[in-house]
């Protein structure tokens, strides 16, 4: 009988629930023993039971996880079970990740973003923006104030983009190819909504331009999905005429509900 042969160049695809069993072994290995521990410990670290109990959950239920078994795993629990192994941010993000499951605790608003963050858009020349989770600029330069009447200049009451975009007549006639550009805005704005469906603030927001909108409500039902892509931008403006800008936009990696957007001159 004639086996297939096996490509040594094609590496082994680990199995997610096992990545995530070694994942929280590790992390519950390198934690101090209790204070109120006595006796001789055979294993490094938290005991399962330790673990279990200040997580507040079964031991199986630990002991399945650390094994790889395809056990039932809610993002409650494990957001107990990370705060009880004192994972930092990044180490959350990724047992989350290994987990399939949303860390509620993104969906928490920020209501104060970092001086460090906030000050980024400064950083550039050409217009630049910084979005939070609802697509609400937090901080923006001269050249994107200057470039955005009516939603980043100091007259401006309101500077959220969707609500720019689909409600102000402003942005009709400043976003030169305004149709498309407003079905690709509210494909971009689905996949943030697809990762938190149940968010306060995203939820009142696309009730408000469901009222307020028919474009937007057309758009909508389409049930498009986009990445925020980049790209040549252009604007009719009624000061400096035509202007044509490449987009890109970056990810904050502290905070990877905020995007940067940078309008560089072409």
């Amino acid at each position: 009988m004639n086996l297939p042969a096996t490509n040594p160049a094609i590496p082994h695809q680990p199995d997610a629930r096992r990545l995530l069993g070694a994942f929280i072994r590790a992390h519950r290995e390198r934690l101090p023993p209790p204070a109120r521990g006595s006796g001789r410990r055979r294993t490094p670290g938290l005991r399962r039971e330790e673990l279990a109990e200040a997580a507040g959950v079964s031991v199986t239920w630990i002991t399945w996880l650390e094994q790889g078994r395809d056990v039932a795993a809610s993002t409650a629990a494990l957001a107990r079970l990370a705060d009880a192994l004192r994972l930092t941010s990044a180490e959350r993000a990724s047992m989350f990740d290994l987990a399939q499951k949303r860390d509620p605790a993104t969906a928490r608003p920020h209501a104060d973003l970092p001086a460090d963050l906030l000050a980024l858009p400064s950083l550039f020349t050409g217009p630049a923006y910084l979005l939070d989770r609802t697509w609400t600029a937090r901080a923006w330069n001269p050249a994107a104030a200057r470039l955005f009447g009516g939603w980043l200049d100091d007259e401006a009451q309101d500077h959220n983009l969707m609500r720019f975009v689909f409600l102000s007549p402003g942005a009709r006639a400043l976003i030169a190819d305004w149709p498309e550009r407003s079905r690709r805005l509210a494909a971009e704005f689905r996949a943030d909504f697809s990762r938190s469906p149940h968010d306060a603030a995203m939820l009142e927001l696309i009730d408000e331009l469901s009222m307020k909108s028919e474009r937007f409500v057309r758009c909508w039902k389409e049930q498009a999905v986009l990445h925020r892509e980049g790209g040549e931008r252009t604007f009719d403006h009624p000061a400096d005429g035509m202007l044509r800008f490449l987009q890109t936009t970056l990810l904050v990696a502290s905070q990877q509900e905020c995007k940067l957007v940078c309008l560089a001159p072409r």
